[in-house]
């Protein structure tokens, strides 16, 4: 293989990172794993909790929220990175998820199963924006939802 301008290798894919700036990256980082069935990061090394290893880093409690992560279980997706930032949302997101809720389903079927995932995150402190109905021959239908911060995402 060659390498490109950039130093990697053409054909190579990058591993990569979602990062959500945030108030509280502890509640969001909790929210995201239960919307998509992934788990907080592990405490690095040897320690049990990240108690234990923010207590060995030298972090004070007041700092302890300051980030958080979670992470498939499986290990094929992408990290979520969750970090504390001053300034509250401001405007639409260039930049969504879309939370495949119903794939494969098509019609009725595909808006009930969405329907219900919608239901399932409201009550975990997503918000229900707007639905579009299925438009054929490209529009399958989806749900616009917000996380607990207002950022958008889709169900799809």
């Amino acid at each position: 293989m060659t390498s490109n301008s950039s130093g990697t290798r053409a054909g190579t894919a990058r591993e990569i990172q979602i990062t959500f700036d945030c108030a509280d990256p502890a509640a969001l980082a909790a929210f995201w794993a239960e919307a998509l069935g992934y788990k907080l990061q592990d405490p690095p090394g040897d320690f049990r909790t990240w108690d234990e290893a923010l207590d060995a880093m030298g972090v004070p409690p007041e700092r302890r929220n300051d980030a958080s992560a979670v992470v498939d279980p499986a290990g094929d997706g992408p990290r979520l990175f969750f970090q504390r930032v001053p300034e509250p949302k401001q405007a639409k997101n260039r930049v969504h998820l879309d939370v495949r809720a119903a794939p494969g389903l098509t019609g009725d079927a595909r808006m009930a199963a969405l329907e219900a995932e919608a239901e399932r995150l409201v009550s975990h402190g997503a918000a229900r924006l707007q639905r579009f109905e299925p438009a054929p021959p490209l529009g399958a239908g989806h749900i616009i939802m917000a996380d607990p911060e207002g950022n958008e995402f889709c169900l799809d």
